[in-house]
Formats: structure tokens, sequence, C-alpha cells
């Protein structure tokens, strides 16, 4: 296929409803992109509201905000709008991609067909490892089971297990260069959506490294109450990672920023805080942002969908349960029936 082996780039179609974008998505597109020597253009297709409501069911996350989230995304070069349901070789030639890649799990039509029929025929599909552990339906149960009431963190009940290599393949592995100005932020990133990336984008403009804090679950619990985080620590770490703004992380970094904070790790030279949004007292009663303050270190910034929050997106389920209830158990059968074409294509494919 054109440029694969010739030193051009190669363009790869990777497509989805990237509905709640989370890690797992950012990791197929990492994958796809690692299957090919040399350059690599990928091509991310983001499926319409539309498409997805005849297929698949509602989304909890509109159209609009899932382009911008996968854009966003540091493995992303370009994305599709408004790609068929169906992957079909005339939008892929569209944007001159010469693969389409996906996941070793089968996605299905809502009459059953395989969605990448079309390109399987014609030699030009490509499969990596699905990420376990992690898929839109998964959270969406989560969310479907918190309530009203303070108790142990939704975020328990995962079954992605974090490793060492893993993070590392979602570092930017960039060091900050000694005339750099370094911006430090911090917070909690649970179900991480277009808010959270106008955020990042609006700090690291404020320097050279942007430099990301993430609270653990139990400050996570108590900052935001109920049966929060959603996601787990590492969970939010790689969701984190994978945005394009941000250049570092702080695994379970403490809620009052201390020195240790703004001097071991990185020299910052700025933090920032969203304006006008909540900065609860820590549990000692004082202000988290109290020595960047001392030190004149300290700026309130402006940022799009600053009214976007997480809770935002858990309001959007929970006001339809019966509907995303229904969702959920429709796509478990439909996990089935895929499960089961699988079965028969890995058949096939050993005779």
């Amino acid at each position: 296929m054109s440029g694969e082996h010739s030193g051009e780039t190669v363009r790869v179609w990777v497509d989805g409803c990237y509905d709640l974008f989370h890690f797992g998505h950012a990791n197929a597109i990492r994958q796809a992109r690692g299957l090919f020597a040399g350059p690599v253009a990928v091509v991310a297709g983001v499926c319409s509201d539309a498409s997805i409501a005849a297929n698949k069911g509602p989304t909890a996350t509109p159209e609009a905000e899932r382009y911008a989230a996968v854009a966003a995304c540091r493995w992303v070069d370009e994305v599709a709008e408004d790609a068929p349901y169906e992957t079909q070789l005339a939008a892929i030639d569209s944007y001159r991609c010469a693969w389409c890649v996906h996941g070793d799990d089968i996605t299905t039509m809502a009459d059953g067909s395989d969605c990448y029929s079309e390109a399987k025929a014609a030699g030009r599909y490509k499969q990596f490892k699905r990420t376990q552990g992690v898929s839109t339906t998964e959270l969406v149960g989560r969310i479907l089971k918190m309530s009203d009431v303070q108790g142990p963190p939704v975020s328990s009940v995962s079954t992605f297990v974090a490793t060492a290599s893993r993070i590392a393949q979602f570092s930017s592995a960039r060091e900050p260069a000694p005339s750099d100005r370094i911006v430090y932020v911090h917070g909690q990133f649970d179900l991480f959506h277009i808010g959270h990336i106008e955020f990042l984008k609006a700090a690291r403009s404020r320097g050279d490294f942007l430099v990301v804090g993430i609270h653990d679950d139990a400050t996570t619990n108590h900052i935001m109450g109920s049966t929060f985080p959603v996601m787990n620590l590492h969970e939010r770490v790689l969701s984190v990672l994978q945005c394009r703004y941000v250049d570092d992380v702080i695994i379970g970094a403490p809620y009052k920023i201390s020195d240790h904070v703004l001097t071991k790790a990185y020299k910052v030279d700025v933090v920032c805080h969203l304006r006008d949004a909540p900065s609860p007292l820590d549990v000692n009663g004082l202000d988290p942002y109290q020595i960047p303050k001392e030190r004149g270190i300290f700026q309130e910034i402006d940022a799009p969908n600053s009214t976007m929050t997480t809770q935002t997106i858990i309001s959007r389920i929970l006001g339809q349960r019966q509907v995303y209830e229904a969702r959920n158990a429709r796509k478990l059968q439909k996990g089935v029936i895929e499960q089961e074409l699988l079965k028969k294509e890995s058949i096939r494919e050993r005779k």
C-alpha cells in the first residue's frame, strides 16, 4: 500500500463514536499509529450523534464535544467529522488514507453486520489489541451506580490494571529546557471532558511546559463528595496524559500545593486556577493556593466551556436513567453477538 515502505507518510483511518472520550480511545489511536514504520498521520473519524443513535443509542457527549476531545489527543493529526458508522472506502479515500485500523473486537451495525466488512474485503484493514478494563458502556454503568450520598468511590469497581509501561507509553517523554517557563495546575479531572481540555490549553498558553497534579481517589472523594470519583487515579492520569497540552503529571498530588510540588519535581514559575471555579479549603481549613499566592506566582485564568463540569455529564446520564439503562442492556446483548462473530472469524482464519 502506498507509503507503507517508501518512507512517505502513511495516512491511517481510525474511526469510532469516541463517546465519553477516555484513555482506551486514546490508546487505540496510539496503537494505530504504532502499527506502521516511518512517518504516520492519523485521521480520526468521529461519528455523528444521529448515526450513533440509529445503531447504538444516545450519546453522553454531543458530537461537537466529541470532535474537540478527539482533536486534543496527542496522537491525532486530523479529525474527520460526521464519519459514517459503517466504515466506507469512499470516506477513507476522501481523506487519502491507505489503511483502516480498529481494535480486535468486532463492531456491528444495528442489523448485526460487520462495520468493517468493506475495508476487510479490500485488504486495507489492520487491527490491534483492545484496551481491557474500560469502555464507554462500562463508564456509563459506573455512573448509573452513583448515589447522592457520601460513600466509597464508584471507581473502586474498576477492573483496569495500570502498569508503569502504559504510563510511559502515554507520557510526552519531554524534559523542559532550562529557559522554559513551567506552569502548574491541579485537580481531579474525572471523566475528562471539553472543560478540562480548554482549561489545560489556556494554562499551557501561560508558559512552555505544563505539569498537572492529579489528586488521589480519597482526596477527590473528600472534595467532590457523593461517590466520586467515577474513574480511579491511574485512569484519570492516563486521561490527562493523552492530552496534547500536557507535558507531565504529578500522580496523587496533594490538595494543598506545597513547596515540594513547586520546587522538587520542577521549578514552577506560575500556578493557574480557573477563574470563578470553586476551590474548597483543605482539611485543615487552609487555602490550597496559599503558598503560590504568597510567592506571587498564582494566576486566575479564563477558558472557554468553563461551566462544563464532570457533574454536567453525570446529570445528562442520570437525568435519562431509564434510557441509558436500556442502552447499556442493548449494548451488552449486542456484545454477545459480536463475540460470536469474532469466534467465527477466528475459526475461518485458522482454516
